[in-house]
């Protein structure tokens, strides 16, 4: 059958795809693993694209605050992945995102994170994996890393089966399988097993494997992969995996177009700039589709390539990413960073989060030591070291009125990173967030401001606080409305 994948990723109009379908069911399950780096992304990808190569049209999502997995599943899918998280989203907010964007689709695949019951702390499930399967009543493919297993992994499979009974196994994928004969000593060992399907083995082959860096997998804009890699993969599901088997055992998930209420009255529409390029590509696709239903008209930009600013914005948006991997090229672009320092100073809305944040900063030191001047809106240094900094859910509190909202706006995110601010002199700004994680209050300072600019390492999903958009568009058209009133004076 003719493959309808295409390995582009979707452009920039592609935020929302087209709802042309009623309420209906579809084929959806959630892939999840015993634990991070058990390999479920790559069996996710080897599932998506078999089905992909069968002419379906699959809808990915991703549970959990991952930014790079939904990126190599738009690779293979050449639809924009989306991601569902019961902690920093809300559970209704979980429920429309997946019937909004699987409408129009053949099938739904969700990618878990981290291990399948692992989310905001031990004593709670929010923001599992688990969590999403129960709340979109989705079956689970348990994903095993099986080296140096046999009957053992069986056992693993039941204590993940009945940990919560209420969550349906449709089977267990081992990954990493030595030979054919470890193969066989697993289908035995879960053939005794009642209720727990085996689907089948992947096996141990750097051909399948994705490149990783300190923040996780490399990026779909930095990895090495073509055609050739997803074709790889969707023979080895398709020989090796029972897809038939797991079409068979996976749930009927109901989805639905989801009316937009669109801008609110009143409300002129907005040119916002998005960072998106291989240094800034950290984004929410749900961000960018509340912010266009606020009133948003997104214009992307490149800091590493473009020479300036697009022109007629009411503010800009600088996602995270990777700078200190790009330092050098970001450093060398003077025009852009003299436009965006500019622009910041001049009084426009501008809102960074982490990478985006440390290119607002003075400067930033990489892993050898160099030193490289950024846009330097704020008098710090991004020093990177070897030691992650922060990692972990985010609820964070304003202090003061601000870009998200007026004083006492909550929103909920994940934080992420391996640099730390350093001020060399001067006072230190001071931040507007009261910040707690799943172990409580966490020492200040964060969310930092100066003149009309935002930025915290903290990354913010704004599902879980609609009005945000809202808000932030608002102070983007203000800004644009008043630059255009000053330029019609000026002539």
């Amino acid at each position: 059958m003719t493959s309808r994948r295409r390995l582009a990723r979707p452009g920039p109009g592609a935020v929302e795809p087209a709802m042309t379908r009623d309420a209906r069911t579809l084929p959806a399950f959630l892939i999840a693993g015993a634990k991070s780096g058990c390999g479920k992304t790559t069996v996710s990808l080897a599932i998506m694209a078999a089905l992909t190569r069968r002419g379906l049209t699959v809808q990915a999502f991703k549970t959990g605050p991952d930014f790079i997995d939904p990126g190599h599943h738009a690779l293979v899918t050449g639809r924009p992945s989306h991601n569902l998280d019961g902690w920093m989203m809300g559970e209704a907010a979980v429920k429309r995102t997946f019937a909004r964007f699987a409408a129009d689709a053949d099938a739904a695949v969700v990618e878990g994170a981290m291990g399948l019951f692992d989310g905001v702390s031990g004593e709670s499930g929010q923001g599992s994996a688990a969590q999403a399967a129960s709340l979109l009543g989705l079956p689970v493919v348990l994903v095993l890393d099986a080296a140096a297993m046999g009957r053992s992994a069986a056992a693993m499979a039941l204590g993940y089966a009945c940990f919560d009974p209420s969550l349906k196994l449709a089977g267990v994928i081992c990954n990493n399988v030595a030979s054919d004969n470890h193969e066989c000593i697993l289908r035995q060992a879960f053939a005794g097993l009642e209720g727990v399907p085996f689907l089948g083995a992947l096996p141990r082959d750097p051909v399948f494997s994705l490149p990783s860096r300190h923040l996780g997998l490399v990026t779909a804009e930095d990895a090495d992969v073509n055609e050739e890699f997803f074709d790889a993969l969707a023979r080895a599901a398709e020989r090796r995996l029972d897809l038939d088997g797991l079409l068979a055992r996976c749930g009927r998930a109901i989805a639905a177009a989801q009316p937009s209420p669109g801008p609110a009255p009143g409300l002129e529409r907005t040119r916002l700039a998005v960072s998106r390029d291989r240094a800034f590509c950290f984004m929410y696709q749900e961000n960018l589709r509340l912010l266009e239903e606020a009133g948003a008209d997104i214009v992307f930009f490149s800091p590493l390539r473009d020479a300036s600013l697009p022109v007629g914005i009411g503010g800009v948006y600088l996602c995270g990413g990777y700078p200190e991997l790009n330092a050098p090229a970001l450093s060398e672009n003077l025009s852009m960073r003299g436009a965006m320092r500019d622009f910041a100073l001049a009084g426009g809305p501008v809102y960074a989060e982490c990478g985006g944040f440390m290119y607002l900063m003075r400067a930033v030191r990489d892993a050898r030591g160099e030193v490289f001047p950024m846009a330097g809106v704020f008098p710090f240094l991004a020093a990177m070291g070897e030691k992650r900094q922060a990692l972990g859910y985010r609820e964070i509190v304003t202090q003061t009125p601000s870009l998200l909202g007026p004083a006492g706006t909550t929103a909920r995110g994940h934080e992420f990173h391996y640099s730390r601010i350093v001020q060399d002199s001067g006072p230190r700004p001071s931040g507007i967030y009261r910040m707690t994680g799943g172990r409580g209050a966490l020492p200040g300072p964060e969310g930092f401001t100066r003149s009309n600019v935002l930025g915290s390492y903290v990354h913010l999903h704004f599902a879980g606080s609609p009005e945000i958009p809202g808000h932030f568009l608002r102070q983007c058209a203000a800004h644009h409305a008043g630059q255009a009133s000053r330029e019609k004076a000026h002539d």
